[in-house]
């Protein structure tokens, strides 16, 4: 019998144990008959005369095939359920709804803030917005640290309500 004919009396009679072999490693007995088909592919072209052991050769082709089908669907399913997880995620930027949402809460803060007295408005807004503490508004303003927390606890109570009345 000549070589090519020994190698496919060898992957014959061997192919149902191969399949058997690559299954658990790559999970789907579908897959498995298709790895050892890539299998014989690769092993019928090598040449005969290096081989002292075609069997274990041939089940180690079908060893690494599966090995890399395995890889691959290990891959996809992380890379799946990334972009699951990317999904579900909030988007970074609002919405349009939120935008304008977002624009008319500042207009009502502004307009409660033009409504208070200067004084008030001054010390919410170093302490809200520049980032005073409360000893520096006092200082700035010529008034008590007390009077100058309280000041700014009105100013807040004075835009939450305005916010309260005309919420989106």
């Amino acid at each position: 019998m000549n070589e090519q004919g020994s190698r496919t009396d060898l992957f014959v009679n061997h192919r149902n144990a191969l399949v058997d072999y690559a299954a658990p490693i790559t999970g789907c007995r579908a897959e498995a008959e298709e790895v050892v088909q890539e299998a014989w592919l690769r092993f019928s072209q090598t040449e005969q005369n290096h081989l002292t052991q075609p069997l274990a050769y041939l089940y180690r082709i079908v060893r690494n095939l599966a090995l890399d089908i395995a890889r691959r669907a290990g891959n996809q399913r992380r890379e799946e359920d990334a972009e699951q997880l990317f999904a579900g995620l909030p988007a970074s930027t609002p919405s349009p709804e939120q935008h304008l949402c977002q624009q008319d809460e500042l207009r009502l803060i502004a307009e409660a803030l033009a409504r208070l007295p200067e004084r008030t408005r001054v010390a919410f807004e170093m302490h809200r917005l520049g980032g005073y503490t409360l000893q520096q508004i006092a200082a700035h303003l010529g008034i008590s640290v007390g009077l100058a927390h309280q000041l700014v606890r009105t100013a807040l109570s004075h835009c939450a309500a305005a916010l309260d009345d005309e919420s989106c």
